[in-house]
């Protein structure tokens, strides 16, 4: 029986005043586990989907420092709702509003909600959960609030709330959709609710063991279609030859982030369905432009062209990747392309010796997961050749978050996903002076990216973040090798699921034993 938590007097009250409240508490502990309940599958299908990614879920606190995480990310949008949500191409559509528009100054946003939506106890969900929700994030400062820095949201009705920036901000819909509503009362250091997090998404939580399993069961207060999996467990596999023989074998129907070795044998599978699309992610090494042997420019250039990046992408990622052109992959609303960085050790040698570069400094490469090792290595190797020395530090996803946030690191690897289709959730979040990410720091940059912010003409945007985009590849705020397509596999017995763009599939449509 999963508990459900009451959350204070001014949560009690509401809960009274719903009128379905026993009811819904009653359903909220009450967990399916056998028999046809309406959901999963057609005749014969078991109703049950298992699904393995490439990352763990470390946490279901989609305002903390791990919510900007694909594992967060992933789990959020099953449980909680959020204004707006994009589309497979990134267009917005609405999720708890219906409606959003900004002020003639770009500098504040209304958005309408829905009306009679509620939670998965039952409790009605309004703006004062919306305002409190967008305060938390705010206030625990983790990766999601960088992208509203000075920014307030107010409650003016019950069924609208408005987000004033300091700045015209024309992206604030797209930096909304990784953005999720939990109840009012629920406090900055209560890590208790998120063991049953309350939610308005298709999903209720039915267990969850973090770096493990996520557990999910639909949500009977759902105001949209209920779910067609009766449960879906969304699993942690670490070793790869473990997950690949998962997928053989039907104990997991889902599976992404496949390596390029195992396509090949996957697409003779007869059972299995195979597909890689194009992603919002891009392989990406800042360096800590604040570390005294990578202040200079030209040194942080000549390492980028010390890597001899087209050489292991095809080696590594024949099918999954290609070499990268901008600091965004070409599918995100920004991306224009510059001029290649041409590998070549003998000049990238030179260029540091004469910029004074002390070779006996070793720099602290760290990254996350071991999927990327292999890359990791292929790039420490190919520095040594041109006498840089680096140590590869491969982290626990919460520590390399903490250390990424504190800079203790020279040169940081992270897959970095652009989930709103918008580079201001990328660049405009990640490149200012004001969000110290990487220790660099240009007055000229913050300008761009604040200009590309206050206007609503998508071409207008595009140009100021293709200036924004040579600025940043110039100076070498870091090495940008490879944009990343994602690789899916699934079990043709499934129907209904969609691969995503950025990694984050929905499991809601998704029916088992060939249903329709």
């Amino acid at each position: 029986m999963t508990n459900t938590r009451e959350y204070g007097r001014r949560r009690l009250i509401r809960l009274t005043a719903t009128a379905t409240a026993g009811a819904a508490l009653l359903a909220a502990c009450t967990t399916t586990t056998g028999g046809d309940d309406g959901g999963g599958g057609g005749p014969g299908g078991s109703g049950e989907v298992t699904a393995a990614g490439t990352y763990p879920i470390e946490s279901l606190d989609p305002h903390g420092a791990q919510g900007a995480s694909t594992g967060t990310q992933l789990a959020g949008q099953q449980i909680f709702g959020r204004l707006v949500e994009p589309g497979p191409d990134g267009t917005l559509t609405g999720d708890l509003a219906t409606s959003w528009k900004p002020d003639k100054d770009v500098t504040a946003w209304t958005f309408t909600l829905r009306e009679g939506t509620t939670f998965s106890d039952g409790s009605a969900l309004d703006a004062d959960d919306v305002v409190a929700s967008f305060r938390r994030m705010i206030s625990l400062a983790g990766p999601n609030a960088g992208n509203f820095p000075g920014a307030t949201m107010t409650r003016t009705s019950a069924t609208e709330v408005v987000l004033r920036s300091p700045a015209p901000d024309a992206s604030v819909p797209g930096k909304l959709s990784t953005f999720y509503v939990i109840p009012s009362d629920v406090g900055e250091d209560d890590t208790a609710f998120f063991n049953h997090p309350v939610g308005s998404g298709p999903f209720t939580v039915d267990g969850f063991t973090p770096g493990e399993s996520l557990v999910l069961v639909p949500n009977k207060k759902y105001r949209g279609d209920r779910p067609a999996p009766r449960r879906v467990t969304v699993r942690n596999i670490p070793d790869l030859s473990a997950r690949m023989t998962a997928l053989r074998t039907g104990e997991v129907d889902i599976l992404w982030g496949i390596p390029d070795d195992q396509l090949a044998s996957l697409k003779g599978e007869k059972d299995l369905t195979v597909r890689t699309v194009p992603s919002t992610a891009e392989f990406t090494m800042w360096f800590n432009s604040s570390t005294p042997a990578l202040k200079d420019a030209k040194v942080r250039r000549a390492i980028w062209q010390s890597v001899d990046f087209g050489t292991i992408i095809g080696k590594l990622y024949p099918e999954t990747g290609k070499p990268a052109d901008a600091p965004v992959t070409s599918v995100v609303l920004g991306h224009v392309p510059q001029p290649p960085v041409t590998y070549d050790a003998t000049a990238a040698k030179a260029a540091l010796t004469a910029a004074g570069y002390d070779f006996s400094k070793t720099l602290r490469l760290q990254f996350a997961n071991a999927e990327f090792r292999p890359f990791v290595q292929a790039v420490v190797s190919d520095l040594r050749k041109a006498g840089v020395r680096a140590e590869p530090l491969e982290k626990e996803q919460a520590t390399f978050t903490e250390d990424l946030l504190a800079l203790k690191w020279d040169i940081n690897f992270q897959q970095l996903a652009t989930p709103t289709y918008d580079a201001a959730s990328n660049l405009g979040r990640l490149y200012t002076c004001a969000a110290k990410r990487n220790g660099y720091c240009n007055d000229e940059l913050d300008t761009l990216l604040a200009a590309a912010g206050a206007t609503a003409d998508k071409r207008e945007r595009t140009d100021l973040y293709g200036r924004a985009s040579g600025i940043i590849w110039r100076d070498a705020v870091g090495m940008y090798p490879m944009a990343v397509s994602i690789a899916y596999a699934w079990n043709s017995d499934l129907t209904g699921f969609t691969p995503d763009a950025s990694g984050l599939p929905d499991f809601a449509g998704v029916r088992t034993g060939g249903g329709s």
